[in-house]
């Protein structure tokens, strides 16, 4: 094992005793004038890369603003981008000291080509300048070779990972919201190689109105959100495994990542597309009128609950139980499919026959499937989430007084309404959803909103552009978990 190097150089053109250890930690005590004291970075998660020229290496790192003796231990602020020219007694010291560093960096693993899917059309249509100003700069100072391509239009995200040559990748990004992910990871198992298309490891930098996942990621390692951070994520290279839920109804499938939604959260994410020129505030903005107008859906539901979960709802009655179970067996892997279909992924290797089945039936104000804690930046509906853990939580409204209901709404943001009583708060490995119409207004129904799209809408609903769903409104919706199918970039 190499040993630490120590050296007299300047640094920034003051005079310092360098070490750089095995361990990856650059450290300098300069000896006099406004920087004395000793400094240090730990490369692995402060430094983005280096130059070097002659006598001089240039380290490039991504450090806290707050001063201390410590460039970049922890996340003890917003961060920024900062050279430290290190300069050798000789050329040859400075080739051994380069040759060290890069060592050192070569051997994390991070990615060195990446393909980048970017949305110029999300959020407030800033994705190109936020790339330009923020991004960019930051993959140039950790020399990531990277191929951009924008979307044209909805679905070309999937069209592109459907056909990728992801051998020339070490990961694909998508810099939007949420909704571009959710296509590439469509098109990844929609290939006849997607058992190891899925294993590109996938980035996701925020520049879009639902940036739930960027959220999740960050904050699951105590990093503040912020675009700077999720580019760090990716440049860093750290690996963490996702579920992936197959929504599932006859022979159709979709591919879900973040949450499936019916009643209140689905009515307010689509219904204030009417809005998206607000920006973040439409979705606040039609919460008020959805909570002041309040709507409940007639339906039922049936479920798997998690180890330790089985007290919530009905079980099923014995028999019709086994009848179901086989039935959601065999549902979309029997028959005659789309060829270009049934090549690709089709679903977890699930057999519910020994399972034990719950059920409630409506009526119903919201029901939420979610896979990661964070939906958005600022909505927390299931802090219990795990992305890996093989289950969904449900979050359950039955009933609910208005007054209560937006003080549940407002806690969302840190978690606290799972606390409420109105809230049903659980995991499930399999949920059936068989959604109704609206209680007191039979002619209207709802809307099943998964990962931000519209999957199936009953009569009378908003329509926005779509014109056919791919699921119909009323008939069963099963979905299951595939445990860790995908991976995703992050910071540690």
């Amino acid at each position: 094992m190499e040993g630490t190097m120590m050296e007299r150089i300047q640094v920034n053109g003051l005079p310092a005793e360098a070490t750089f250890s095995a361990g990856g930690d650059l450290r300098w005590r300069v000896d006099g004038g406004a920087g004395r004291g000793e400094q240090s970075l730990a490369v692995e998660s402060s430094v983005l890369g280096f130059t070097a020229e002659g006598r001089e290496i240039t380290v490039r790192a991504f450090v806290s603003q707050l001063k201390g003796p410590f460039c970049g231990v922890g996340n003890l602020g917003n961060r920024v981008m900062k050279k430290f020219v290190l300069e050798m007694s000789t050329e040859v010291v400075a080739k051994i000291w380069s040759k060290r560093l890069r060592k050192y960096i070569d051997s994390l693993g991070r990615p060195k080509r990446i393909f980048i899917i970017l949305n110029p059309y999300g959020g407030k249509k800033s994705a190109r300048k936020i790339f330009h100003t923020e991004i960019r700069p930051l993959l140039l100072a950790a020399n990531i070779i990277y191929t951009l391509q924008e979307t044209e239009y909805q679905l070309h995200a999937q069209e592109l990972a459907y056909k990728l040559d992801f051998l020339n990748y070490d990961g694909i990004v998508c810099v939007s919201g949420d909704g571009v992910l959710v296509e590439v990871v469509n098109g990844l198992l929609q290939r006849e190689d997607w058992d190891t298309a899925i294993k590109v490891p996938l980035g996701i930098i925020p520049a879009g109105t639902g940036n739930g996942l960027a959220k999740s990621i960050l904050d699951a390692v105590g990093e503040n959100y912020s675009i700077q951070n999720a580019t760090f994520a990716v440049i860093r290279g750290h690996k963490r495994a996702l579920d992936v839920t197959t929504v599932l109804q006859g022979k159709t499938k979709f591919f879900s990542i973040l949450m499936l939604s019916w009643g209140l959260i689905a009515d307010i994410d689509i219904e204030s597309e009417k809005y998206r020129w607000m920006g973040d505030t439409r979705l606040d903005f039609y919460c008020i009128l959805r909570v002041m107008k309040l709507r409940k859906y007639h339906g039922n539901i049936e479920y798997v609950p998690a180890p330790g979960h089985e007290s919530f709802g009905k079980p099923k009655n014995e028999r019709e139980a086994i009848a179901g179970n086989i039935e959601i067996s065999k549902q979309g892997r029997d028959g005659d499919g789309d060829a270009a279909v049934l090549h690709g992924y089709q679903g977890p290797n699930c057999c519910f026959e020994d399972s034990v089945w719950r059920f409630l039936e409506g009526p119903f104000i919201s029901i939420m499937l979610v896979n990661v804690p964070w939906v958005g930046k600022d909505a927390m509906p299931a802090p219990e989430a795990q992305f890996s853990d093989g289950f969904l939580d449900l979050v359950l409204l039955k009933d609910c007084p208005k007054s209560a209901l937006a003080s549940i709404l407002l806690k969302t943001g840190n978690g606290g309404h799972v606390k409420s009583p109105y809230v049903m708060y659980l995991k499930v490995k399999a949920f059936r959803l068989v959604p109704g119409n609206r209680v007191g207004d039979s002619a209207k129904g709802g809307i099943v909103d998964v990962d931000g799209e519209v999957v199936a809408r009953g009569e009378g609903v908003y329509m926005c552009g779509q014109e056919r769903d791919p699921m119909s409104y009323g008939p069963p919706i099963l979905l299951t978990v595939d445990k860790g199918l995908a991976t995703v970039f992050s910071s540690r």
